[in-house]
């Protein structure tokens, strides 16, 4: 079993779908998952969440979806919008997300 960490990054819908894709479809296979949302990427979550998008519905049930970037969530205008979501705000790094204990617990990163 592999310890994976996929940290989306980018703005771009199809990016972060397949990143959802992936996580899951890894998580089936037994494998440790988690997803981080930085970046561009925050932007996207409320839309997946008010458009039902299963793929999103699926790894927030699964327990995959570790938390949003909080400086990137209040930087890129999405912080309120994401509260009802009910992810972790992370900030362990001045603000952001810190993948150092990641790394330190055998998590391979994966960015997208």
């Amino acid at each position: 079993m592999k310890k994976i960490l996929f940290c989306g990054m980018t703005g771009d819908l199809l990016c972060v779908k397949h990143v959802l894709l992936n996580a899951l479809s890894l998580k089936k296979r037994g494998h440790d998952v988690q997803v981080v949302f930085e970046g561009e990427s925050v932007r996207l979550l409320p839309k997946l969440y008010h458009e039902n998008n299963p793929l999103y519905f699926e790894a927030q049930e699964l327990g995959l979806l570790s938390g949003v970037c909080l400086t990137c969530a209040r930087s890129l205008g999405v912080y309120e919008a994401l509260l009802p979501l009910g992810l972790p705000f992370l900030e362990e790094l001045m603000g952001h997300f810190d993948m150092a204990p990641s790394l330190e617990a055998g998590y391979e990163v994966i960015v997208l």
